[in-house]
């Protein structure tokens, strides 16, 4: 059983998060992706990504032998961009510390870019970022648009309950064993999370369905990530004109441009569609010569919204 000690600093500090994060959606997904239970549900849901799966991505499987993950992947940000640098980031005793735990056993070998990423080796950092954007496009991106769509109803969810019932009564609708300052989660894996002041982050994924993921790092919130969603895998949808469009104007920017129900900011239509703020700009500016978007700037923000033209193309 999981069992969280809340202080009273711990209950001012308890935020669900407002928006999807990239990084720990994907690495539910790859979890879930190794995971061999429910083949019912997520048979076809596995074999058709493993099977699409590119060769750039193998090296992720290198990372959780025995199916156990080093903890300098868990990390948030908004945007998969901050949540890789956030990987890179860490610190490298901290990497290296990780590594060796998870590779403590000795049963499975060390392969060779494992080796450089424990010593700092830039090339094998490389390996490791090409292989999460590999898993990214061909796991995460075709169904982001539904995760958006899924967590802006699950945060709403939440934010009404807590309006009109309490933080105790949307911790209930998760797990009903808030007793005291411990919340306890049955059917977890046993454990015992100090928050300690640091606050609590509740971030539900559409993907995992076993027990909630802990990040806990001495540095930041402990965060829970909590199984949601309706119980089966998410699907992209069928194909469409939205597919048609793509296929014409890439994925990105045919969802840019479908964001564009009313003016945006390049920051927000980054968020929405999980990349940088610079990833985003030089997207609207390909559609903006193109005749499909006009972007206005006034004082420091700037506006994206669609043309005519663009608006015929997204109805």
């Amino acid at each position: 059983m999981l069992r969280i000690h809340f202080t009273a600093e711990d209950f001012t500090r308890v935020r669900f998060a407002p928006r999807p994060s990239p990084v720990p959606e994907l690495h539910a997904a790859l979890l879930m992706l190794g995971a061999p239970h429910e083949e019912l549900l997520f048979g076809r849901w596995r074999g058709r990504l493993l099977r699409a799966l590119p060769a750039a991505a193998e090296p992720l499987a290198d990372l959780v032998p025995g199916g156990v993950a080093p903890y300098f992947l868990d990390v948030l940000g908004e945007t998969r961009e901050e949540g890789l640098e956030l990987i890179r980031s860490a610190r490298p005793e901290f990497v290296r510390s990780e590594l060796e735990r998870v590779y403590a056993a000795g049963r499975t070998p060390v392969p060779p870019w494992i080796r450089g990423l424990h010593a700092g080796n830039p090339e094998a950092w490389r390996v490791l970022e090409r292989a999460q954007r590999a898993a990214y496009e061909t796991v995460l991106a075709p169904v982001w648009p539904l995760v958006q769509d899924l967590h802006r109803a699950e945060f709403t969810r939440h934010a009404l309950t807590v309006a009109e019932r309490g933080l105790e009564a949307a911790l209930a609708t998760l797990s009903p064993g808030l007793r005291g300052g411990t919340w306890e989660w049955p059917g977890a894996a046993p454990r015992d999370v100090h928050p300690a002041g640091r606050g609590l982050v509740l971030l539900p994924t559409f993907h995992w369905r076993g027990g909630p993921l802990v990040q806990d790092l001495p540095d930041g919130p402990v965060v829970l990530a909590y199984p949601a969603g309706g119980g089966l895998p998410l699907a992209p949808p069928a194909a469409s004109g939205e597919d048609a469009l793509a296929g014409v104007l890439g994925r990105t920017r045919a969802e840019l441009l479908r964001a564009l129900t009313s003016p945006r900011t390049t920051t927000e239509l980054a968020r929405r569609l999980g990349v940088s703020n610079a990833t985003a700009s030089a997207h609207a500016g390909a559609l903006r010569a193109a005749g499909l978007l006009t972007t206005t700037r006034t004082g420091r923000s700037v506006h994206h919204a669609t043309t005519p033209l663009g608006t015929l193309l997204t109805p």
